[in-house]
């Protein structure tokens, strides 16, 4: 950890203009945020399913109300209070904001009042390893991009070990809340937290903050996930511009491949955006029950159809995970999900020549012919280290290179069949780690400081195993609804690493929602015609219309027009 003195030098040394222009900015809040605030609580919640198993495992933060905050006429007297956060996951556009708002939130209850920011996710409160975040500190991370005010990681949360060995330095700091900033997994761990010093008396409570790009922590009182907004306006920047250069040189079919491995929603948000030639959306290929040839056929068709008219450009858009929902390659991929958990070790002492065929013969036959069936360097990539949380890494199974391979095979076969006539070059490109950084948009970087804020607000009421939450953010941001929301309210049973564990359950894109409902009603006329968008870099300045928008998605969803 570098000296205070250092890192101010190095800052200063490599700070942009738009950087110092950006530290200026000041987040927009909710009004029920400022001045005299009151909470009120709503009827007892249940989570969304699995009822009875999850009150078991958390019998003393179940059933909590929904609380809101409004403005309030009696001014309170708040103690000073020490908190500590955590930056847990993969990185997210917004999340100094975050840690902004919370530092200016207790500060503003209590100048007495400190936190504390633990060093590389929650590896760092179980290795003891802090700093004390002050105003000097967190000046220079206002509005910016990145975690790397403390760092991330995938630590996870989970044994009595580490709830006990992180509670000896809270303890020694007098740490009375702790933060935990991430997506469902990780708010998923600060649930089972937020649990177990509730069980044992600790006197600490536990905050989450939703966070992640995916876009698939959501639900009625939590509208979106930060970070989502900047990541697919950046994405959607970067593919208008392969759709100018497409359109300028009319010879390539550009495959691209965004993150998102359980969810569509940044691949259905960048259509929205860019009206694209193509674009795959995993939830209703599975719900659909279609194959990977099916998909090859579809987007072979559209090649074929501009083809006819002398457009032998075009672009597709695949959303990260979509391997994982053809629901042949779900079987296959769920199956050695649960045989890897348990072997291992013994399929690491496998030549890594031998480990196909190893793996061939020890699962289903059904499953084994797939397998044997897929191009040798999928079949590899199905079976790298799993993610922390037992999951195949989908970002590592080069989705578009096999799509773009299989296209021209198909292609190839119809040529000779009389079937198409025209040219087909590809390329490839995947985009995930550049929108993870990226500065935040006006709307991320309000929305992360209210979620900050609301956090040190939740703290002040004493509350414990809440998420914060910020809703109707399609209105103006004085109008937005800040509270808190217990996280077992959204959590459900899931298969993990072979047994069934509670999860904050998933939001998939909607099939009957009204974004996809958008989209299906026009990717016909996007396959055919070139109706390309082009949206531009983020905008930080200038009309409200122009600069404070949130994502196509969400304007839809809460039927505003954009």
């Amino acid at each position: 950890m570098p000296a205070l003195s250092n890192l101010k030098t190095q800052y200063n040394m490599t700070t942009s203009a738009l950087q110092k222009e950006r530290a200026k900015y000041q987040p927009k809040v909710p009004k029920t945020l400022k001045g005299v605030v009151k909470i009120k609580e709503g009827a007892p919640t249940q989570s969304v399913a699995d009822q009875n198993d999850i009150k078991k495992l958390f019998p003393n933060t179940y059933g909590m109300p929904v609380v809101t905050f409004e403005a309030g006429s009696e001014k309170k007297q708040y103690s000073p209070v020490n908190v500590g956060v955590i930056l847990s996951g993969g990185q997210a556009p917004g999340g100094h904001n975050v840690i902004a708002g919370i530092f200016d939130g207790i500060k503003d209850m209590n100048p007495g009042s400190r936190l504390y920011g633990f060093i590389l996710g929650p590896g760092g409160l179980i290795d003891h390893k802090y700093m004390e975040l002050t105003g000097d500190i967190i000046d220079q991370y206002r509005n910016t991009g990145g975690f790397d005010i403390i760092g991330s990681g995938r630590t996870k949360l989970e044994t009595k070990e580490q709830f006990d060995k992180g509670l000896e330095i809270l303890k020694e700091l007098n740490i009375k809340a702790l933060v935990i900033i991430g997506g469902d997994d990780s708010n998923t761990n600060a649930c089972v937290l937020a649990e177990y010093y509730a069980q044992i008396g600790a006197g600490v409570q536990v905050i989450g903050c939703p966070k992640t790009i995916d876009g698939d922590l959501k639900n009625d009182w939590i509208e979106t996930s930060f970070g989502f907004d900047t990541a697919c306006k950046v994405y959607s920047e970067v593919i208008g511009n392969i759709q100018r250069d497409c359109n300028s040189a009319r010879k390539y079919w550009h495959f691209i491949k965004l993150m998102g491995r359980s969810a569509s929603h940044i691949a259905l948000e960048c259509a929205l955006q860019v009206q694209p030639n193509v674009c795959i959306i995993s939830e209703e290929v599975e719900a659909k029950n279609q194959s990977l040839d099916d998909i090859i056929n579809y987007i072979a068709g559209v090649v074929a159809r501009r083809a006819e008219d002398g457009n032998n450009f075009g672009t597709v858009l695949i959303p990260e995970g979509l391997i994982e929902f053809v629901p042949a390659m779900k079987r296959l991929i769920t199956e050695l999900n649960d045989f890897l958990a348990h072997h291992d070790s013994e399929f690491k002492m496998i030549k890594k020549s031998e480990q196909c065929t190893y793996i061939k013969r020890k699962l289903s036959r059904e499953n084994s012919e797939l397998y044997a069936s897929l191009p040798e360097t999928v079949a590899r990539q199905l079976t790298l280290d799993r993610d922390p949380h037992g999951n195949v890494q989908v970002s590592l199974i080069e989705t578009e290179k096999l799509l773009a391979e299989m296209v021209g095979n198909r292609l190839a076969e119809w040529a000779e069949e009389g079937k198409y006539v025209g040219k087909f070059a590809t390329q490839v490109h995947f985009f995930g780690y550049e929108g993870r950084c990226a500065a935040p948009s006006n709307y991320d970087a309000d929305y992360c400081y209210s979620l900050g804020y609301t956090a040190a607000g939740l703290i002040s009421e004493g509350k414990t195993g809440y998420m914060s939450s910020v809703r109707n953010t399609t209105a103006p941001a004085a109008e937005w609804i800040a509270g808190g929301v217990p996280i077992t309210m959204m959590m459900n049973m899931e298969r993990r690493h072979g047994e069934m564990k509670p999860v904050i359950q998933k939001a998939l894109v909607k099939l009957d929602g009204a974004p996809f409902k958008t989209f299906a009603a026009n990717r016909e006329a996007w396959a055919v015609n070139t109706d390309y968008v082009y949206p531009g870099p983020i905008q930080y300045f200038g009309p409200s219309d122009v600069c404070d928008q949130p994502t196509k998605t969400l304007q839809i969803e809460r039927c505003k027009k954009s």
